[in-house]
């Protein structure tokens, strides 16, 4: 099904427009594509585009921090420049903790991610991409933040505009507290991931990049959950669900029983998430 489609059927099931749409890339497409900036620009439902880019499989990021792949840059640099001068989301290789290969040497170390994520967005930037807000993706699982070589994933401050989460629901999570601050008893010194991100990035935006709900019956009381308990959360400025039959671990779809669909739209309709303007181009 192509996004046009995808998003026009979660629109008419959710009973709203959506504000963010979240476009998938990699290697050397190009992006966005027409039917991208159509939904973005489209006059009656602007969408904010948030396009995430992995940009190569053939290469490890030491290989792309040194300019392996300056020229598919270059040509996205371009063809951004000549299509698209709204400001969107980009991020860069989400989710990279489960991709570290932590040997020296490996090209996928923790650093090389950095140095991959800091090349890519300066050399978008060096050729005139201005309008995107880079964001950093992490997994939100605690198993990975336990690693020693974690806290050498970041960038910088200087090249990340948002931090961001994809946690999702599993028989462990109860609520949105649950979600957002994921502990566990063998990882007992972590806080959580808004508590760590509240203290490691005080000055930067969180987005919640992708989030679902497995199991059928805990959608319905788990979207109860964020709606009662969203506003205990003010750096938390963009909620992504991830609607699909088909994620890697079940069915995310919103709406499996009419009770969860009244839930889910109960929650999509909330005025605290009509308090941001989403601007037109």
């Amino acid at each position: 099904m192509n996004s046009a489609r995808a998003l026009q059927r979660a629109e008419d099931r959710m009973g709203r427009p959506a504000d963010i749409l979240h476009v998938y890339h990699r290697g050397k497409e190009l992006f966005p594509t027409e039917g991208e900036i159509e939904l973005a620009r489209d006059p009656a439902r602007p969408r904010l585009l948030l396009i995430n880019w992995k940009p190569s499989f053939d290469h490890t990021w030491a290989e792309i921090a040194g300019g392996a792949i300056d020229d598919r840059i270059d040509r996205l640099a371009a063809n951004i420049r000549q299509t698209f001068p709204e400001r969107f989301f980009l991020t860069v290789h989400h989710e990279p903790e489960n991709d570290v290969q932590a040997a020296d040497g490996s090209g996928m170390t923790a650093a090389d991610y950095a140095a991959m994520f800091r090349h890519v967005v300066l050399r978008l930037r060096e050729q005139g991409v201005r309008n995107a807000v880079t964001v950093m993706t992490y997994m939100g699982a605690p198993n990975w933040a336990n690693n020693a070589w974690f806290e050498q994933l970041y960038p910088g401050d200087d090249v990340v505009d948002w931090v961001a989460m994809d946690p999702y629901v599993d028989e462990r999570v109860r609520d949105f507290d649950g979600l957002v601050n994921k502990t566990r008893k063998d990882h007992a010194k972590w806080p959580g991931f808004y508590r760590w991100m509240q203290q490691r990035f005080p000055g930067k935006p969180i987005m919640v990049a992708e989030w679902g709900v497995f199991a059928d019956e805990a959608k319905q009381p788990f979207f109860a959950s964020v709606r009662q308990q969203i506003r205990r959360y003010p750096q938390i400025k963009a909620l992504v669900y991830f609607d699909s039959p088909h994620a890697p671990r079940g069915d995310t779809r919103f709406d499996a029983s009419p009770a969860a669909e009244r839930a889910f739209t109960e929650l999509a309709r909330d005025p605290y998430f009509r308090s941001t303007y989403v601007p037109r181009p």
